[in-house]
């Protein structure tokens, strides 16, 4: 599937953290209805048949909204289950390997922490960038915080997208603003919030903003 830039406006990326009075596919169906325009399914501690039935489950979800779905890390699961593509981490599958795994047809995206790797991964066959952690993110207490300088010389050394992910909430969103990112993905300013409808559609208008589409 051709992705736009635009589809990775508002990237929203799961965790089973923050269910409660609503299921995660609950909870994803809202985010969606909101106006999620990306989704990615990250599961760090299921087995791959758990893992797989889950998959197929958010990609029919995914499919009603038209939103381009992808699994996290896990490229078996990703093609048993039909996704758009597969996000990988630095400490994850090469990018080249990950491509001639998926076929030239599916979404590739590659976590970047430095302008090297960056370039690295779209000569692999990158499709977009996930670049972070920008800010602490209980999501990953150990990651290592990018600055915003490195943000800026990322998006204008590689000609693919670039959504920024780690700790962004509508506090510190703006400072995202001018760099060139085409996105923002999103885990508890999404799914840890009290309404997701509500937090969804003003992050909506806060990442228009980072994306430089509010005019």
């Amino acid at each position: 599937m051709k992705l736009d830039r635009e589809q990775l406006l508002l990237y929203a990326v799961t965790d089973r953290m923050w269910e409660g009075k609503q299921t995660l596919e609950q909870q994803t169906e809202e985010a969606l209805k909101a106006g999620v325009t990306f989704l990615q399914l990250r599961e760090k501690d299921l087995d791959t048949e758990k893992f797989l039935e889950k998959a197929k489950v958010m990609k029919e979800i995914a499919g009603r909204y038209h939103v381009p779905f992808v699994i996290n890390d896990n490229v078996e699961v990703a093609l048993l289950c039909g996704a758009d593509g597969v996000h990988v981490g630095q400490s994850d599958m090469e990018a080249g390997d990950v491509r001639e795994l998926i076929g030239p047809d599916k979404i590739l995206g590659v976590t970047a922490k430095t302008v090297e790797q960056a370039k690295l991964a779209e000569k692999r066959g990158a499709d977009y960038l996930g670049v972070g952690t920008v800010f602490p993110t209980a999501t990953k207490p150990n990651a290592i915080a990018i600055t915003m300088d490195t943000v800026k010389e990322i998006c204008q050394a590689v000609s693919i997208p670039v959504v920024v992910i780690g700790g962004i909430n509508k506090n510190n969103v703006s400072m995202f603003e001018g760099t060139g990112a085409a996105g923002l993905a999103l885990v508890s300013a999404i799914f840890g919030q009290e309404n997701i409808t509500e937090a969804v559609k003003d992050m909506m208008e806060r990442a228009k903003k980072v994306a430089g589409t509010d005019k």
